[in-house]
């Protein structure tokens, strides 16, 4: 299971530890894909290329960035991900990262839950 929170901007966060260190992730319900990490965490996740891939943004736009096969932590177990790469040092985690678990946001309450389905089990 994974706790975090939800910021008074209405964002919804949790923390990952990866490479040794804590970063703070948003959890991304438009993005449908694994996830989005900085430049900086390819050699803690082991990125190995796979290939180009496309991208239609919110805004209706179409990408073309290239796809990484990674692993890391997620949950209490380590899982391979495919992840794109930027400059930011924003971590954006997708549905289907999360395809395994059910996500609860309780944007009253301002708490974040992840935790697997036992279905996913």
């Amino acid at each position: 299971m994974i706790v975090g929170r939800v910021t008074d901007d209405g964002v919804p966060l949790v923390e990952l530890e990866i490479g040794g260190t804590s970063w703070t992730a948003v959890i991304d319900t438009g993005f449908n894909g694994d996830l989005q990490l900085p430049f900086a965490l390819g050699p803690s996740v082991k990125a190995r290329y796979r290939g180009m891939v496309s991208s239609l943004l919110a805004d209706g736009h179409a990408i073309e960035e290239e796809s990484y096969s990674v692993e890391l932590p997620f949950d209490g177990r380590l899982v391979e991900a495919a992840a794109t790469f930027g400059p930011d040092t924003e971590i954006l985690i997708g549905t289907r990262l999360m395809r395994e678990h059910r996500l609860e946001v309780d944007f009253l309450r301002r708490t974040v839950l992840i935790e697997r389905s036992l279905a996913g089990l």
